[in-house]
């Protein structure tokens, strides 16, 4: 490739001395690297990173999928303010540097291009990391999750072959959770994995860190033309066109032990609208492990028990992120060491009720004005809103309980994988989706279905963000679902029931029945009448302006 065809302005840099640099615009930097940005110019704590533009990241990766010399020479001029700005060193003996890589493109596409984490630990680093933290279990839990993530994301290995080996870890050590595995079993599994990544790959694991930023990096950008995004992308009549951006941060350590964690956060509840905090929170462990919709979060211990003051800032950032942006936020970030750090936030994705509660509440606070709000409300269908409930709850039979993450009534025909799904939606029925966890590669039986419900996850992962705007009733962590693919047939709290029986999923109450009750609506008029007085006065305000 010539390099007179790349950008002049490939790219960005944020974070510490250049915090007050002009962005470029978010159709250059995607939406995820901008907002960072603007995050980091309201003085927020967001650690220092790059991004590749839009058009760049297209021009950067050959179509036999390697990097470009342009591709490689930027990378090392971001890798170096990174540098420069952590007093870390990438690849170094002591203090090493370990970066992310995410997808971020114009619009915002929750958990459907990919990410790696860690990028930098190899056999080398993990001695240095352990030296200049003192925390052998960080340096090999990195290295473990770089691994696997390496051969799903770079070389589309399958999600589940290295399942069966964490999980005969943890029965070996008696943990409960990958969470509870002690760094010599750690230890022992990353080594298992790396033969496992060259059985499966036929290449060992890279030990440079920069061929791995390098591979990660093209990966990233690939995904873009992935199954899941391109049907994500019909679903809500996006363009192929863009592409996406590239950013690349500093590794912040929410695995780093009892005072770290990671977490996602919505400013006000995205199913309702109601002004209140909405967070899922893993104590030691990173933002995958929240946003995968893998793991149980029913159980954690809530935040503000443990590291109040942090609540506090949450709460406090939460507040500014708001006025900063005009609009609710869904945002993420890590704790590490009780220290909090911002690494993403963006417009809530929220249900069209929520939507509209939210827009009235912004303008009643001053936050925007009427125009503002119309604008946000934009492609809903308000005449048809209504809030939907069960005629008589009380005489419908409870199968089982679990955390609503999208509200609503759903009605329909159980079925367990996305193909049952098409196949009996085709027939002209409702379906509902049961899976043992949410996961974005679903997209195109979520997007069918009139609801979720799952037994494991939290209201945050990224599959039920995607179920919530797509407008579906979600219910994840149901303990007591238990699915059995091979007889297509679950069990709810003790009662069997069979692919394509029917079932009931109160999003409102989180509770599960099983047959067809009946349900009613019920139209949120007082928030209805508050929007047309807007439309009334910004026409009244129109014709006077005309006449003067």
């Amino acid at each position: 490739m010539a390099a007179a065809s790349v950008s002049p302005r490939p790219l960005f840099l944020f974070g510490g001395k250049v915090a007050a640099s002009r962005p470029g615009s978010i159709d250059e930097m995607g939406f995820k690297a901008f907002n960072l940005m603007a995050m980091t110019a309201a003085g927020l704590p967001v650690p220092p990173g790059f991004v590749l533009t839009t058009g760049f990241a297209r021009q950067a990766v050959t179509g036999a999928g390697s990097a470009t010399s342009e591709l490689r020479a930027a990378l090392a001029d971001g890798v170096r303010h990174i540098e420069r700005e952590s007093g870390l060193g990438f690849g170094a003996r002591r203090r090493p540097l370990l970066v992310s890589v995410r997808s971020g493109a114009p619009v915002s596409m929750p958990g459907m291009m990919e990410t790696l984490l860690d990028v930098g630990v190899n056999d080398l680093t993990v001695d240095a990391i352990i030296r200049s933290t003192g925390n052998p279990r960080l340096a090999w839990d990195c290295y473990r999750r770089l691994v696997q993530g390496f051969a799903e994301v770079v070389h589309d290995c399958p999600a589940n072959a290295f399942a069966s080996g964490l999980e005969e870890c943890m029965r070996a050590c008696g943990a409960s959770s990958p969470r509870e595995i002690d760094f010599r079993s750690l230890t022992a599994l990353t080594r298992d994995y790396l033969a496992l990544f060259e059985e499966l790959t036929g290449e060992p694991f890279p030990q440079d860190p920069m061929l791995q930023l390098e591979q990660a990096a093209v990966a990233v950008v690939r995904s873009w033309h992935s199954e899941k995004a391109v049907t994500y992308r019909r679903a809500r009549n996006i363009g192929d066109s863009p592409g996406t951006a590239m950013t690349v941060q500093r590794m912040v350590f929410g695995n780093a032990g009892g005072m770290s964690g990671a977490g996602v956060a919505f400013t006000r509840d995205p199913s309702t609208g109601a002004n209140e905090l909405y967070m899922d929170f893993l104590f030691n462990a990173q933002g995958e492990d929240v946003v995968s919709g893998r793991h149980a979060l029913a159980d954690e211990v809530p935040l503000a028990t443990l590291l109040p003051d942090t609540r506090r800032e949450i709460e406090a950032i939460a507040a500014k992120l708001e006025t900063e942006f005009g609009d609710a936020q869904e945002f993420e970030f890590t704790v590490e060491d009780g220290k909090l750090f911002m690494l993403q936030t963006r417009a809530a994705k929220r249900t069209p009720l929520a939507a509209l509660r939210i827009a009235v509440d912004l303008v009643a606070a001053g936050l925007i004005d009427p125009a503002a709000a119309l604008a946000q409300l934009q492609g809903i269908d308000l005449a048809a809103l209504e809030e939907l409930r069960l005629a008589r709850p009380d005489e419908l039979q409870l199968l089982a309980s679990a955390t609503p993450a999208g509200i609503g009534i759903a009605v329909g025909r159980l079925v367990l994988d996305v193909e049952a799904a098409e196949r009996l939606a085709a027939a002209g029925d409702p379906v509902l989706l049961l899976r043992h966890e949410t996961a974005t590669a679903d997209i195109a039986g979520i997007a069918i279905s009139a609801g979720i419900l799952t037994a494991v996850g939290g209201r945050t992962s990224h599959a039920a963000v995607v179920a919530r705007q797509l407008g579906k009733v979600c219910l994840v962590g149901c303990r007591e679902l238990v699915l059995d693919l091979q007889a297509r047939r679950c069990r709810i709290g003790g009662h069997e029931l069979g692919e394509g029986d029917w079932l009931c999923l109160d999003g409102n109450a989180g509770h599960i029945h099983a047959g067809r009750p009946e349900v009613v609506g019920v139209r949120p008029d007082e928030l209805l009448q508050e929007v047309e007085k807007w439309r009334r006065g910004l026409a009244t305000g129109g014709e006077v302006a005309r006449a003067a």
